[in-house]
């Protein structure tokens, strides 16, 4: 499984949460362990982003607002992180494309992108 930031985490509780859950269905809805989820509930209660209600737990209109604002920054860094991929790439090229150069004549910055990335 991928690596999760503590944000994710706490917006899958509260997504879990937002019509009303108990803890086992916010456990593998997060896919957490129990003592996870249990550091996290308490979390999540202290912060208001959740609230128990009747022997389980239903998101709160700040933990609501917190999704929000997690959806927007999360599109945000997927698109900078793309970005950022796709700049590594480049940078890759053009570092092969220098090393390739080297001790070659002068044909070599000629070369078909194709060529440079095989």
């Amino acid at each position: 499984m991928k690596y999760r930031r503590r944000f994710q985490i706490i917006a899958d509780i509260i997504s879990a949460a937002e019509q009303g859950a108990k803890k086992t269905r916010i456990m593998y809805f997060a896919n957490l362990s129990y003592k996870l989820l249990s550091k996290y509930l308490a979390d999540t209660v202290r912060v208001g982003f959740i609230q128990e209600d009747g022997g389980g737990y239903r998101a709160t209109d700040k933990g609501k607002i917190f999704l929000e604002k997690y959806g927007e920054f999360s599109s945000k860094y997927s698109k900078l992180a793309n970005d950022f991929e796709g700049l590594k790439f480049e940078m890759e090229v053009l570092e092969r494309m220098c090393s390739r150069g080297r001790g070659k004549g002068n044909n070599s910055s000629r070369r078909k992108l194709s060529e440079v990335l095989s």
